[in-house]
């Protein structure tokens, strides 16, 4: 008997057959599926997918024998995988001086045909092999071996795809683990800034109280501008912890909700904005959703409505609706209405379209951008519609 030649780059094929995560699995019917066609299409007791590894040839798939495995010095796959791009095939093992005294020739399962198509990677690295094994000699027609090397292409291709999901699952993995920990890193940032600008906040404000009197006007003017970038910066930071925890509003329960109350908590939200009015066009009785997600959208659609609105009296509709799977809602208002080419732009983080709002203050670009992020995290889409002068509409929906 001679044992099967080392691979010429085996240490570069068996960290390739390693990257697979495929070793010593559980039989799967996708594999077992092929061999048993290899079978019957080449008419042999056995079939084989084999992976040959450092010390054996692990079988993924066996049919027509029960054990798992053998040694790789007795293996003919190892042999096999020597001659990558060949078809391996021996007529009668009993005739051939490399395996007549073979364990596996002159035992159970007696192998005395065996043909081996190499299994090769992505790399061109063999793998193992998809193999036709029978107790008697046997010549296979060139339209079998075709076929056979068709399925062994087939073997690769569900291997392919589940190294691909694997590398998936490992990738998202890691992407929410990094996602935790920029909302850690977030909300510590947010609470160590937020501090030191409360602070200088409040010591602007004391300056003035106690040395108003000794300030002139130009130093006084700064200190209020000292004061509004705080409150920017404050804004800002509330914003981007808004938007980066919206990624979780979901996860917290559904709960029935009566449009007339949500109505009522959004209007004594802005009470103190006596040119507001408000209201509701509703066929529904009930809402069924995620209350905080639902109150964070409308509330962004409803402030931004008026920070934006032209008008001496700024009138807002909110509308409710359903259809089979989702729930359905509209904003409209009477403003100034957004240029065709801004209405994709607005639900970009950080685009801000209008310079300033009605009381002369500059957004930051992170409400719109929030409100999308929410919707879709409800499974549910939004969409603007808006003429110059004529106001707009944002109609969004929450799946039930």
């Amino acid at each position: 008997m001679q044992k099967p030649k080392e691979y010429i780059n085996e240490r570069e094929r068996l960290k390739d057959l390693e990257s697979y995560s495929i070793l010593d699995t559980l039989p799967e019917s996708d594999y077992d599926d092929l061999t048993a066609i290899a079978a019957e299409l080449c008419g042999t007791k056995i079939s084989l997918i084999t992976l040959v590894d450092d010390t054996r040839q692990w079988f993924k798939s066996h049919h027509g024998m029960e054990v798992s495995e053998t040694p790789k010095e007795y293996a003919f796959c190892a042999h096999a995988i020597n001659e990558p791009d060949n078809v391996f095939i021996v007529q009668d093992a009993r005739k051939d001086l490399r395996f007549h005294d073979n364990p596996l020739v002159t035992n159970d399962p007696s192998v005395i045909f065996y043909v081996g198509i190499p299994l090769l990677s992505d790399n061109n690295h063999p793998l193992g092999t998809l193999c036709v094994i029978d107790n008697k000699p046997k010549i296979l027609s060139e339209s079998q071996i075709q076929a056979l090397k068709s399925l062994g292409k087939q073997v690769m291709n569900i291997l392919n795809l589940r190294k691909t999901k694997l590398t998936l699952e490992k990738t998202l993995s890691n992407l929410e683990e990094k996602n935790k920990e920029l909302d850690r890193f977030a909300f510590v940032a947010a609470h160590d800034l937020k501090s030191p600008l409360a602070g200088i906040s409040g010591l602007s404000n004391l300056f003035i109280e106690e040395y108003g009197s000794q300030i002139n006007d130009e130093g006084k003017e700064m200190l209020v501008l000292i004061e509004e970038s705080t409150n920017v910066l404050r804004n800002l930071i509330d914003g981007l912890l808004k938007y980066s925890r919206c990624e979780n509003v979901f996860k917290e329960d559904k709960s029935p909700i009566d449009p007339n109350d949500l109505l009522k908590s959004i209007r004594a939200l802005f009470i103190n904005v006596p040119e507001l009015k408000l209201r509701l066009q509703n066929s529904i009785d009930v809402i069924y959703t995620n209350r905080a997600a639902l109150d964070q959208v409308l509330l962004n659609l409803v402030t931004n409505a008026i920070k934006y609105n032209d008008k001496e009296t700024i009138e807002i509709e909110i509308g409710v609706a359903s259809s089979d799977t989702h729930y359905e809602f509209y904003v409209q208002d009477n403003g100034p209405g957004i240029a065709v080419e801004n209405q994709e732009k607005i639900f970009e983080i950080f685009e801000v379209v209008a310079k300033k709002d009605r009381f002369g203050k500059t957004g930051n670009g992170i409400g719109l951008a929030t409100v999308k992020k929410v919707v879709e995290k409800g499974s549910g889409s939004i969409k603007i519609e808006s003429k110059l002068s004529k106001g707009t509409t944002f109609m969004f929906t929450l799946e039930k």
